[in-house]
């Protein structure tokens, strides 16, 4: 996608009603303007959220005299639910009482809160638990679709759940043995169900791309929603969309550990480079309400 449409889509993409609107009229992929637009609530949630939080305890008073938080949140046009959070906590509710509360409506502390918190919950197709379970959801789909592919050209992997533990951090599927594409040797591929802006690509790279070419060597990302035009991966990693990833048949050096199509290897461990000590996990995304996810 080339950067102005880009720019475009993110600019109108200001609430979940211009996701519909513009699949309607522009004939867009739903799937990828709510990405967009995802991209465009949480970087100003983040951005704000200290701005917002610092007026929580006048908007709690107003909430005291009548309005609901749903209006407050609309007013400063922060997710519904994160603004639900942070007033539910001035209330004196304690953090994991407040993460309950919204996986949980009925046992909200009285009537009022449940009321409230259930209007919270279907104005929010982000930050709700129906919202991060459509954002794990997508995030399996691309994982199916990459071990899809591995599987019908014959290549053995591991997956994350395979190498748990063993090094600091581990790609969707590590090659058994490197594939080539075009001259270059990949050893790991990794996917991401998300649109490669520049942000993103930053992001992804600082956190987990260069690490894994550290550890492990040369590989590849596939952003299955695309990629703004004339985005640069670094020196070692490659960069598709989701089509095009699809469209590649590699070329798969014949090894006599290589494992048959369809099932990865067990039975032989690959050759990384040396690992540093296992990062120390992190909690979950509702063992606190203190701000935004990443």
């Amino acid at each position: 996608m080339d950067r102005a449409t880009y720019q475009r889509l993110y600019d109108a993409l200001v609430t979940y009603d211009d996701v519909e609107r513009l699949a309607r009229t522009e004939h867009w992929d739903p799937e990828l303007l709510f990405v967009i637009h995802t991209h465009r609530v949480t970087r100003d949630a983040t951005r704000r959220f200290y701005v917002v939080r610092r007026q929580v305890p006048r908007l709690v008073a107003e909430w005291k005299r009548g309005r609901t938080i749903r209006d407050i949140a609309a007013e400063w046009r922060f997710p519904p639910v994160l603004m639900g959070q942070q007033m539910l906590g001035e209330l004196g509710i304690p953090r994991k009482r407040v993460w309950q509360t919204f996986l949980h409506p009925e046992t909200a502390p009285d009537a009022r809160i449940r009321r409230e918190v259930e209007e919270l919950l279907a104005a929010d197709p982000i930050y709700s638990p129906g919202g991060m379970e459509r954002q794990r959801e997508r995030g399996r789909t691309g994982e199916d679709r990459l071990q899809a592919w591995l599987e019908k050209h014959g290549i053995g992997y591991r997956t994350e759940k395979d190498l748990r533990g063993k090094y600091a951090k581990t790609p969707d599927a590590l090659l058994d043995e490197p594939i080539l594409y075009n001259g270059q040797k990949l050893t790991w591929i990794e996917s991401k169900a998300n649109f490669g802006d520049d942000v993103e690509l930053r992001k992804n790279l600082r956190r987990q791309l260069a690490p894994y070419t550290e550890i492990f060597g040369e590989g590849a990302v596939v952003y299955w929603y695309g990629y703004v035009d004339g985005a640069e991966s670094p020196p070692g990693i490659l960069l598709w969309d989701g089509e095009t990833f699809e469209g590649i048949t590699p070329v798969v050096p014949e090894h006599p550990a290589r494992s048959h199509a369809g099932h990865p290897s067990r039975d032989h461990a690959p050759r990384p480079h040396p690992a540093p000590p296992p990062a120390a996990p992190r909690s979950g995304p509702g063992g606190s309400s203190d701000a935004p996810p990443p």
